[in-house]
């Protein structure tokens, strides 16, 4: 039965309106998205960027045999408390380094205390009501001031607020991630070629196939428990290091490089290899000399995109160890170590409201080095792609 043309046009402005409904539906989710993500980095901002600053105050400090055996009595009796203890520790060791400091007393910035730290960025602060007319004072002569926390970038994790910093945890996810790429680019790269280039299509490639995408789906905190249960207990890896977080970080990341370097490896053209193969080259030469030359962007932004994707993990870290208390930076695969993920886990975990700022601090390091990642691997498909 024919339809009208009335009835024909009532159906195509219903489909127009529904078309256009979902439209603005889409476009309000992509705001809504847009407007969250806004808000996460603008508090991320607000409470990260204060860590980048740190109170000193100019006090004298005196080296004396006395302050060598009671730090505190090296600077005054109202301001010792506004001191940080990590400083007045210090002493006696300078003191041992350099005998030619005894017997002087001498103006000099050091580190203030985390109360003193929040009381000038104005947050709520442990101090004392007796105390805050001295940091008045100090301030108001110019000698309380908030300078640019350089020790957050160059030292490791501490107990207090105004000592911790994020090098020791920078430092393990380098080493970890070093671990990681080592392992699982040569093996994931290898493994894609076989099944792309060399496999047959039998059921054998195929369930390994169905395999590893569903390893590329699984929790990461299982791969944590896998790493615990082969590397720890039966290989005897020293726990909380880069090596067994490398090696555990390498089985989360290896179906990754594997499903993307063979998507690489589909986009080269086939005419590529028949021209190989016309001219007499062998399987292995095609590939060698043609295939990967070719695909090697894709694979190289498929491997930096799951690199970022194992630098941000905390779980499978978490189960093997890695949230130990680490003052120091390691300097071996083989020491204790932790990594960025796990040290803001950390902090956030501390009750001293001085650790707020420097969690969202580490998130922002965090996030920079991840945007910067992914920035590299957009860079690299966009200049290296090659469209057929």
């Amino acid at each position: 039965m024919s339809q009208s043309f009335d009835e024909i046009t009532a159906q195509l402005r219903n489909r127009h309106r529904k078309s256009a409904w979902l439209k603005w539906v889409s476009m309000g989710a992509l705001a809504l998205a847009a407007s969250f993500l806004v808000m996460f980095i603008a508090d991320m901002l607000v409470k990260g960027l204060p860590a980048f600053q740190q109170a000193q105050i100019q006090v004298e400090v005196s080296y004396s045999e006395r302050s060598q055996e009671m730090p505190p009595a090296a600077v005054s009796e109202d301001v010792h408390r506004l001191v940080s203890r990590g400083f007045l520790r210090t002493l006696p060791r300078r003191m041992r380094d350099n005998p030619d400091l005894m017997g002087v007393t001498r103006l000099e910035w050091v580190l203030a205390d985390s109360a003193v730290d929040q009381y000038l960025k104005g947050n709520h602060s442990a101090l004392k009501e007796s105390q805050r007319p001295v940091i008045d004072e100090l301030a108001k002569q110019g000698r309380a001031e908030l300078k640019f926390n350089t020790r957050f970038f160059t030292s490791g994790d501490s107990k207090m607020p105004e000592l911790a910093g994020i090098a020791a945890a920078a430092m393990g996810t380098v080493m970890t991630l070093i671990v990681t790429m080592l392992v699982c680019f040569p093996i994931g790269v290898m493994t894609a070629v076989y099944l792309e280039e060399f496999a047959y299509d039998n059921w054998l490639t195929r369930t390994i196939e169905i395999n590893i995408n569903n390893l590329a789906a699984i929790p990461s905190i299982l791969f944590g428990l896998l790493g615990l249960a082969i590397y720890i207990n039966f290989f005897g890896v020293p726990r909380s290091t880069p090596l067994v977080g490398g090696l555990t970080l390498a089985l989360m990341t290896l179906p990754v490089i594997i499903i993307t370097t063979r998507t690489a490896l589909r986009s080269v053209p086939d005419a590529i290899r028949q021209a190989a193969f016309g001219v007499g080259c062998s399987r292995w030469q095609v590939v060698r000399d043609h295939v990967l030359p070719v695909s090697l962007p894709g694979i190289l932004t498929g491997s930096i995109i799951g690199m970022a994707q194992a630098m941000g993990e905390t779980a499978p870290l978490i189960i093997i160890g890695m949230v130990a208390f680490i003052p120091d930076v390691s300097v071996s695969f083989t020491d204790a170590a932790t990594v960025m993920p796990a040290q803001i886990f950390t902090w956030a975990g501390e009750p001293d409201r001085a650790f707020v700022e420097k969690t969202a601090g580490g998130i922002l390091v965090l996030l920079a080095v991840l945007i910067s990642l992914n920035a590299t691997a957009v860079w690299m498909r966009k200049k290296f792609e090659r469209r057929w």
